[in-house]
């Protein structure tokens, strides 16, 4: 946090949240108020990691609000999925190389013969 005002804030707000005085709900809202207004803080390119880090910290899971954390899960489903995404994608360039490199034949034809001859009455 590099604006010096939002720090000192942000210690007395977390005395009166620690005291029972201030919502920890109301406590987020007031720092991204002033995040939102302060030139120093829109500066700031950590400042959204931390409140987020702030916001775990002192609003317990139920009492973040409902669209915050649908949208929270979103985003961590896109997230995984983009993931998911690109190690298909590397398992697929690596599958493809394998195939390749392997001509095809794994030998499991053989196999398939040999039960066909076994079950195929003609054989006998």
């Amino acid at each position: 946090m590099q604006c010096q005002r939002l720090l000192k804030q942000t210690k007395a707000w977390y005395i009166h949240v620690s005291n029972e005085t201030m919502a920890p709900a109301r406590m987020i809202s007031f720092i991204k108020e002033h995040a939102a207004s302060c030139d120093i803080c829109l500066k700031d390119p950590d400042l959204e990691e931390e409140i987020e880090k702030i916001t775990e910290m002192i609003l317990p899971e139920s009492k973040i609000p409902k669209a915050v954390r649908m949208q929270q899960e979103q985003e961590e489903m896109e997230k995984q999925a983009a993931s998911e995404e690109s190690i298909e994608e590397e398992n697929d360039a690596e599958g493809d190389d394998a195939e390749e490199d392997d001509g095809g034949d794994d030998g499991g034809d053989a196999e398939g013969d040999d039960e066909k001859e076994v079950t195929d009455p003609g054989n006998k």
